[in-house]
């Protein structure tokens, strides 16, 4: 059994946030997959599915951000599943709006919702981190955090969502880098390891080409436009 917790904050006032992208994100998954309707049991709400012929629990922790692992960690514990058993989806500061990384383990990086999830369940379970940019001074943070997405992140967000729920099969088997290069392209980013196509050289102007144009150049060496030419050249010879 796969546990994916998307985290976020309860009620209608958060509902639109960048915070709360991962509510977001699991409420994606739901609609596009087949999962019983919601409900509520380990201070969250829960919906059981399958998916790549694994059973599959979607948390939305109702704990209030800052007591998510309380939550998943009691979810874990019932079912007698590992840390490597859960998939956490939340909001990254530090990536740029729509993109997304996953990997297994780490810091937390200032994010209390993964702190308190580090803090009940240990810290190798698996993360998915969704850009929603910084704001470039750290005095705006809270609220850029707890501030609604603007109608022109849904040019990223919602094909964002889409893709990840459309491809949630690869989610649940650990396809993480097959995963990552979907989302990216759905956003319209570069995918991981993928080079910038090489620049071509600048076109020249028709006046510098034809300066540059390797033609053999025949000049005069006796009679007046030679001694002209010596004249502004100088004698190379001597």
């Amino acid at each position: 059994m796969l546990i994916i917790a998307g985290l976020g904050n309860p009620g209608a006032k958060y509902a639109g946030n960048r915070h709360n992208i991962g509510f977001m994100a699991v409420d994606a998954i739901h609609r596009k997959n087949p999962f019983s309707p919601w409900s509520k049991k380990f201070k969250a709400e829960i919906s059981e599915g399958e998916i790549a012929g694994e059973k599959v629990l979607l948390v939305k922790p109702q704990t209030f951000m800052n007591l998510s692992g309380e939550s998943v960690g009691e979810a874990m514990r019932f079912f007698k599943l590992e840390p490597k058993d859960i998939v956490a989806i939340y909001d990254e500061l530090d990536l740029a709006p729509g993109k997304a990384r996953i990997k297994t383990g780490g810091g937390h990086g200032g994010h209390n919702g993964i702190k308190s999830i580090d803090a009940h369940c240990g810290r190798e379970y698996r993360r998915l981190r969704l850009g929603i940019g910084h704001p470039g001074v750290k005095e705006l943070v809270t609220n850029h955090v707890l501030g609604d997405f603007a109608k022109a992140d849904h040019t990223w967000l919602d094909p964002l969502l889409d893709e990840l729920a459309l491809n949630a099969e690869m989610l649940v088997r650990g396809e993480d880098s097959q995963l990552m290069n979907k989302l990216a392209l759905a956003t319209g980013s570069k995918p991981d390891g993928e080079k910038a196509p090489a620049q071509k050289p600048a076109a020249q102007s028709h006046i510098r080409a034809a300066r540059n144009h390797a033609q053999p150049k025949i000049l005069p060496t006796t009679g007046p436009m030679a001694e002209m030419l010596k004249k502004l050249l100088g004698n190379k010879g001597e």
